[in-house]
């Protein structure tokens, strides 16, 4: 089954707790002895530090989320922090669970303004009163990543958009844009680069006559193909004829029914009109941009069974 990011993210977070999770406990039971003497308990976190891995900063604090201890990182002792509230901070916001430990969500630190998360462990005494907690902070720059990255999701989306053109998208109509002159000449241009030229994504922005496109044979940086480019037929000439790929989701021969598609619901309706659309043969998918503001994401199969009626 196809994982969302929300799982890959919950992988991330299990793998990284499962990894912090002991030697944090064992920190916590050298640090408690020492709990109420600054300087024996700065010593317990800077020979404990190294044991955290991949920890940027580590620091003790009391249950108010008072700082008791000085902060300590990869480059040893970091002054002006003792006594520091840090009750407000998202991760003394989160519930500790039972067993003592937290992984917090991830935060935007306040230090250097990086996406950060936080480590908490309970320190116990040894009648089970709890003390504070063992804090360590990481830059998550630092932390392995080793969930698969996963893959966008294939079934309909709708996402409204602007709240303010949606409200008056009766009161606007469509007005010809140069592309719309020409719209023939424009879209059977784009199907030459798709099916015969190595593009593998176009986004088509109708109302602005133009067209944005990436090439398998240049993938990181797109070209911007306006009104004059888009009437003259000679642009094939600018990019090598490729076969199609074979791992391409979208077949050939669909490209040209998806654009006479997107011609249609340009065309078809004065108020609710196509702005903008985009196609990528290898996600397989066709996203369109309404005169409301909305956008639709879909394969590209599903879009073709789609008929007048269901958009208008």
């Amino acid at each position: 089954m196809q994982s969302s990011w929300k799982d890959n993210i919950y992988q991330q977070r299990e793998q990284l707790a499962r990894m912090l999770h002991e030697p944090l406990t064992c920190l916590a039971e050298q640090c408690a002895p020492e709990w109420k003497r600054r300087e024996t308990l700065n010593a317990a976190l800077l020979s404990g530090f190294d044991s955290i891995p991949f920890c940027t900063y580590l620091y003790c604090v009391n249950t108010d989320g008072v700082q008791i201890s000085d902060t300590f990182g990869e480059s040893g002792l970091i002054f002006g922090s003792f006594g520091r509230d840090r009750s407000q901070r998202p991760y003394m916001k989160e519930a500790v669970p039972a067993w003592g430990f937290l992984l917090s969500d991830a935060y935007i630190s306040q230090s250097k303004s990086r996406p950060s998360l936080t480590a908490l462990q309970i320190v116990r005494a040894e009648n089970g009163q709890v003390l504070g907690y063992v804090g360590a902070d990481f830059d998550l720059r630092n932390l392995p990543v080793s969930s698969t990255l996963y893959e966008e999701p294939g079934h309909w989306r709708q996402i409204k958009g602007d709240p303010a053109i949606r409200s008056c998208v009766f009161l606007q109509c469509r007005i010809e844009s140069p592309m719309d002159q020409h719209l023939d000449q424009a879209l059977s241009i784009l199907e030459e680069l798709l099916t015969q030229r190595g593009v593998f994504q176009c986004q088509i922005h109708f109302s602005s006559s133009q067209a944005t496109i990436w090439t398998i044979d240049d993938p990181f940086r797109y070209r911007i193909l306006d009104q004059e480019t888009l009437s003259d037929t000679d642009i094939c000439l600018v990019y090598p004829p490729q076969p199609y790929p074979e791992d391409a989701l979208i077949p050939l021969p669909d490209i040209a029914r998806i654009l006479a598609n997107l011609r249609s619901l340009r065309m078809s309706d004065e108020n609710i009109y196509l702005r903008m659309s985009s196609i990528n043969i290898f996600n397989g998918m066709v996203s369109l941009t309404f005169s409301c503001d909305g956008t639709h994401y879909m394969r590209y199969d599903e879009f073709l069974g789609k008929d007048g009626p269901f958009w208008f």
